[in-house]
């Protein structure tokens, strides 16, 4: 289920097969000028409404986006929106960036001739993307999901390959093909620092956790996605993480 928030109205929308149905259309006028914690209630209280008709709403079954006026929120304001929907709700209040919410139109409009940006969304979400998980353990997980990412036409930022240099294998430090053997130990940050770096230019981290267990090197970039405002998106429902954060369970869902 897809939920659109704009200035005016709240769309809700099924999508099954690559088809999208509209459910229902209510006013939701927002201008920018409401405290947060007032527009969480109300997006909170629009969610109940829906589980209240019998739809699933949770943070695997369910995707909420924004634009409009939320598209104009200075990032404090917005952050402060996202993290009250969460806690209402527990769901991820996505605001879509104008470059972003254009390459969906022009998406949508070359594949079905329409200017909509679900239409775009639900065809093509990520214009590119990081992927993260535990590479000594989750390898061939972690493969299977970048090239599910890359067949959507996802460009994956990092890791830009997964062929593993030999001498490092099996190691604490995996590195892979494209880059540098360790300096010292030390010089384990430089690369820690690179792959992170590169969540700033992601449309999204998508964070693989099989069986939902999340690694102490992951937990530890978590906290630098969460501090940049980056959506997050875990292949599982995440299990030992402390602190909960604003995030969504699964690909195409």
């Amino acid at each position: 289920m897809l939920v659109n928030f704009d200035s005016e109205y709240a769309s809700v929308y099924r999508c099954r097969d690559a088809e999208l149905r509209l459910l229902k259309k209510e006013r939701f006028a927002f201008d920018g000028g409401r405290d947060h914690e007032a527009v969480a209630e109300a997006v909170g209280e629009f969610c109940a409404g829906l589980a209240q008709a019998g739809e699933a709403v949770d943070n695997k079954t369910t995707r909420l986006y924004a634009t409009g006026a939320f598209q104009q929120l200075p990032q404090p304001d917005a952050d402060a929106l996202v993290n009250s929907v969460y806690v209402d709700t527990g769901l991820y209040f996505n605001i879509v960036g104008p470059d972003l919410e254009r390459f969906y139109r022009e998406t949508g409009t070359s594949a079905v001739g329409a200017d909509s940006m679900l239409e775009g969304l639900i065809r093509k979400e990520f214009r590119n993307a990081v992927v993260c998980g535990s590479f000594q353990q989750s390898l061939g997980y972690i493969e299977e999901t970048i090239s599910r990412l890359r067949e959507s036409g996802t460009e994956v930022l990092s890791p830009r390959s997964t062929k593993i240099k030999p001498e490092t294998e099996g190691t604490d430090f995996i590195l892979f093909e494209y880059q540098d053997l360790l300096k010292n130990e030390r010089d384990t940050w430089r690369h820690k620092f690179l792959h992170m770096g590169a969540f700033r230019q992601a449309d999204a981290v998508v964070v693989c956790n099989p069986g939902g267990h999340v690694g102490k090197g992951t937990i530890f970039e978590l906290g630098f996605m969460s501090a940049i405002s980056k959506r997050v998106i875990f292949t599982e429902e995440p299990v030992g993480v402390s602190v909960t954060f604003p995030c969504e369970v699964g690909l195409g869902a």
